[in-house]
């Protein structure tokens, strides 16, 4: 029995052994937010995140995931209470037709992470300092999700702000979310 907790709540589940992070989340768990784009962890439309990194929950099979933290898009926030960076998706129309942003929004929540912790990319500057949340730096670290309706500079600009937001700077301050 394979168990994992889901967005804060333990969940169990039985999967067969080649079923994906992506099609448990969505066919047993009923979590369809993380969407199957190209199934071949090209598009980033899967991306969900896992004891805090991101990955292609479509290229990751479920049972490596036993005991393991994964959070959606529905469990960033809620229509009520959005995250940071959901509201900034929202304040930049960072969305077209909307398939990619779950993906999105879940790689750009984990990119504001990576920063925090001095993580460089291939296109920082230096691998000793915290990393300056450019246009350049944005654009390489959300490489991996794409945008069929070309939202780009929307996603950046909505990025870019949320790295802003007080709870994101409280957060990368080391101290805690309000």
């Amino acid at each position: 029995m394979l168990q994992l907790t889901v967005n804060g709540q333990p969940r169990q589940a039985d999967p067969d052994v080649r079923t994906s992070l992506l099609d448990l989340l969505r066919d047993s768990l009923g979590l369809v937010g993380a969407k199957k784009g190209c199934d071949h962890g090209q598009c980033g439309a899967c991306t969900v995140i896992v004891n805090g990194r991101r990955i292609n929950s479509c290229l990751s099979l479920a049972v490596m995931h036993d005991g393991d933290e994964v959070t959606t898009i529905e469990g960033l926030g809620t229509p009520e209470q959005l995250s940071a960076m959901q509201q900034a998706f929202h304040e930049h129309d960072a969305y077209q037709c909307g398939f990619c942003t779950p993906g999105q929004i879940c790689s750009a929540t984990a990119v504001l992470e990576e920063v925090r912790m001095g993580w460089p990319s291939h296109v920082s500057q230096t691998l000793d300092d915290a990393q300056a949340l450019d246009r350049a730096e944005i654009a390489e670290r959300m490489s991996g999700n794409l945008c069929r309706c070309s939202a780009y500079p929307n996603i950046n600009d909505a990025i870019a702000e949320a790295a802003r937001k007080p709870d994101h700077q409280a957060k990368a301050d080391g101290g805690e979310r309000p």
